[in-house]
């Protein structure tokens, strides 16, 4: 039992502390989010060209949103 508090004590004696504000994390965490925000753009951006283009195959939805007269139901 001593060695563990021994070594517990140690570790967060040689840890270094680091004050984060709370203007530092929001900094961070608006940074954090406009980049997510880009790279979700971009996938959308991407898949719409492929859908384009005919490289991908569409899920249901894309399919709906892109050729409706697939599920015209008037005929039956």
């Amino acid at each position: 039992m001593g060695a563990e508090i021994e070594s517990q004590e140690k570790f967060t004696k040689e840890r270094p502390k680091t004050t984060l504000t709370q203007e530092q994390f929001l900094s961070w965490k608006r940074q954090k989010d406009a980049a997510v925000s880009a790279s979700l753009v971009e996938v959308s951006r991407k898949r719409a060209e492929d859908i384009a283009a005919g490289t991908v195959q569409m899920n249901g939805r894309e399919l709906f949103a892109h050729e409706p007269w697939v599920f015209d139901n008037s005929r039956y």
